[in-house]
């Protein structure tokens, strides 16, 4: 998540041609603990090596263990920038678009705050630990206890993003989830119950990012490890991988040569002397190129890049839509599943990712004639300032308040109209869609939307998170997918028709 340094989560990145660098450096030293995560919890160190020599003791073949690891120093390199999106000015209260080919929804059908006392967004103002139970990194006798953050005078928080100290998926029994009162929303969140990620999931994708944090320090020094994506944005399920963001310096990272050489290394080290733990570690050569790996303590598959840093922002832009309204993660996780049985979520294969999946489900939530979602960086622009330096992006979401929608549409309706849209209202040849703007916009002429089948937006650095769906076949295929889901639900209101309900929740 984000790492631990020596001065209170401040990566030691050294100035730039001995001058003070402005990337992680400015964190003010009197932030209040709560407001510190709890990737910035320093944690008593348990090296793989003792790991190693513990399950060596026990099945009695000790083996000697590699006594130096090289220490690599990157010089630092330029390589150009990229111009962030640009975003208007901040709007003092929501009022979201209309379709004018549509009519409003009554306004007696305005929902209730998010941030009531039984909601599961509630930011409190003392720290909460993960779970409760004794936290078990890598096997070793040694076993290590969450260390619970008191804040002492730190301002009362008005947000419904939850801090990342706090417990981040409390108990079902306590959570304030939309009401259902047919029997398609009723699966939906039934749904949603069984498979979204717990806080167990978590730690343990947490305690394998500290212990491969402190492997990597030792070949990149003044590298840091973050945790990103599914995971902690709020739309994770029991089974979702994780995903790290190796940050190794201030600047841009050539991610055809430098980053390739730089994941060379570390595949090296997880085949090598981290071989018990890691296993199949693969290096992927892609536009980003990544390492896969499977972590064989927590049976948790991986995906770790080198300063893809717009993966560390939009974790945060996410995870603020996923809490300033409490329909918006169930209708994300289910479409996911449905997308997943389809065989249409796969980048690999030429479909839709798992962001494109999410970035279409908030598109549609803007875009109705009265909004579930509005555009926070449009409302907020200092909070997702695509500037902004590391270390802060995800403090600043958590006073934003809940967005109060007068749509009342139960999450049935919500999944129906969402197949209805891309089947029958969204125009796939002209029209791209942008969360940036909470509207379809017209499809730039740059080679980036060219010949692409599926334009979606990414909102800080404006390149086609779909640009994998790049055959006609494929795209085909996808809209047969959702015209069919749309017929199906709009018929039957039965879940089970477009997705097997109990096989889905036995995957997780």
């Amino acid at each position: 998540m984000f790492p631990n340094s020596s001065n209170l989560g401040r990566p030691p990145f050294p100035p730039k041609y001995q001058q003070q660098s402005t990337f992680f450096t400015k964190l003010p030293l009197n932030i209040p603990p709560s407001l510190l995560s709890h990737q910035q919890i320093i944690v008593p160190p348990i090296h793989f090596r003792t790991a190693v020599l513990s399950r060596a003791l026990l099945s009695g073949n000790i083996e000697a263990t590699p006594a130096v690891t090289p220490v690599v120093t990157l010089q630092p390199v330029t390589y150009g920038s990229v111009s962030p999106v640009s975003t208007s000015d901040a709007v003092t209260s929501f009022q979201g678009r209309k379709r004018q080919s549509q009519q409003s929804v009554p306004d007696d059908a305005k929902r209730q705050r998010i941030h009531s006392h039984d909601s599961d967004t509630t930011v409190v103002n003392q720290a909460v630990p993960l779970p409760e139970e004794r936290r078990r990194s890598f096997p070793s006798p040694i076993s290590i206890q969450s260390p619970v953050l008191h804040a002492h005078g730190s301002p009362a928080l008005i947000g419904c993003v939850p801090p990342l100290q706090d417990n981040l998926f409390p108990d079902p029994a306590g959570t304030r989830l939309p009401v259902a009162k047919d029997e398609l929303s009723q699966q939906i969140l039934e749904l949603f119950q069984v498979c979204r990620q717990q806080a167990s999931d978590l730690d343990r994708k947490e305690l394998c990012r500290t212990e491969l944090q402190r492997e990597i320090q030792l070949i990149f020094p003044q590298s840091r490890l973050f945790l990103v994506g599914s995971s902690l944005n709020g739309f994770g399920t029991r089974t979702s991988d994780g995903d790290l963001c190796l940050v190794v310096k201030e600047e841009p990272v050539n991610q055809k040569t430098e980053a390739r050489r730089i994941l060379s290394l570390v595949q090296k080290l997880f085949s090598t002397k981290l071989s018990s733990y890691i296993e199949r570690p693969q290096l992927i050569r892609a536009k980003v190129p990544i390492v896969k790996f499977r972590d064989k303590v927590s049976n948790v598959d991986f995906d770790l890049n080198v300063n893809n840093v717009i993966g560390i922002r939009n974790t945060f832009l996410l995870r603020t839509y996923a809490f300033i309204e409490n329909r918006v993660r169930p209708l994300v996780l289910v479409v996911k599943k449905w997308a997943s049985f389809r065989e249409i979520n796969d980048a690999s294969r030429g479909t839709l990712n798992s962001y494109s999946l999410v970035l279409m489900v908030l598109h549609y939530l803007q875009t109705l004639p009265e909004p579930i979602l509005p555009s926070l960086q449009k409302n907020y622009p200092e909070c997702f300032d695509p500037a902004m330096q590391l270390h802060l992006v995800h403090q600043a979401p958590r006073t934003i308040p809940p967005y109060i929608s007068k749509n009342g549409s139960s999450l049935g309706d919500l999944l129906i109209g969402f197949f209805k849209y891309y089947a029958t209202e969204f125009d796939w040849s002209h029209q791209m869609i942008s969360v940036r703007e909470a509207k379809a916009i017209a499809r730039p002429d740059g080679i980036e939307w060219r010949n692409k089948f599926i334009c979606v937006e990414e909102p800080f650095d404006g390149t086609n998170t779909a640009r994998a769906v790049h055959e006609k076949q494929k795209f085909d295929t996808i809209r047969v997918e959702f015209a069919q889901a749309w017929r199906l639900l709009r018929d039957k209101k039965d879940l089970n028709c477009i997705l097997p309900l109990k096989a889905a929740k036995q995957k997780r």
